[in-house]
């Protein structure tokens, strides 16, 4: 078979996810108990992950925060950062709130309303820049890259993370043996976030093309890809 045709054959296409995961049920799905162990590993590697990349006090952002799980970890496990975690739906920033009240955290982390094109804080303003599993919602994930670049300082660090698409032959593998953990709406999230995401090589072909300095593109086991930057 011509290695054309086994690329064709192989191929799974990306479907684009909608921008905004802006209803009630949704985050709920997010917070319910049988998909929240296993998001909280994946949360915990990411936040592990982030204080590892040399940032160990300041201003951190964390970009598409769903119910707030990133910062809310990230501040208790580091009492010197202050935080701000960005949205587009008022249902998660709902939820966030109401989770960082319960951690005792709500002094420290903040919550509102923005958009990854268009954050409406000035260049050079965060130490820390986190981003975990919205860029497979970005319309534009260039011009998202961008805006983490122009708000991280020069120095600071950056930690992008998504899932990774794999091939049409091992999707549905794929899907029912990592999305075993979920149930009903959350099993279908799960199922549209994975076709909506990118592979390894177009998050390269991001990353060039981007104003990101110093970053590097990574591979987690076989779910997860993304870029990061340690601080300098």
């Amino acid at each position: 078979m011509p290695n054309k045709w086994r690329q064709e054959l192989f191929f799974l296409p990306r479907v684009p996810e909608p921008e905004i995961m802006g209803g009630g049920e949704e985050a709920a799905a997010y917070s319910s108990a049988s998909s929240q162990a296993y998001l909280d590993e994946i949360d915990n590697s990411f936040v592990e992950h982030a204080l590892g990349l040399g940032v160990e006090q300041g201003w951190v952002l964390d970009v598409g925060t769903g119910p707030g799980q990133i910062p809310i970890k990230l501040a208790l496990k580091n009492p010197r950062f202050q935080i701000v975690g960005l949205d587009l739906s008022e249902a998660m920033l709902e939820e966030a709130r109401k989770n960082a009240e319960l951690s005792g955290v709500q002094d420290r982390v903040r919550f509102q309303k923005d958009d990854a094109q268009s954050i409406h804080f000035p260049p050079a303003h965060f130490d820390l820049v986190t981003c975990n599993s919205l860029l497979h919602h970005s319309a534009d994930p260039l011009v998202t890259l961008n805006e983490i670049a122009r708000v991280t300082k020069l120095a600071g660090a950056i930690l992008l993370r998504d899932l990774r698409r794999p091939s049409a032959v091992t999707f549905p593998l794929h899907v029912a043996w990592f999305g075993r953990y979920y149930r009903g709406l959350m099993k279908k999230l799960y199922r549209d976030s994975v076709k909506a995401a990118y592979t390894l090589e177009e998050l390269k072909i991001l990353l060039s093309r981007s104003e990101i300095r110093g970053g590097k593109v990574f591979q987690k086991g076989l779910t997860h890809i993304g870029i990061e930057r340690r601080a300098r």
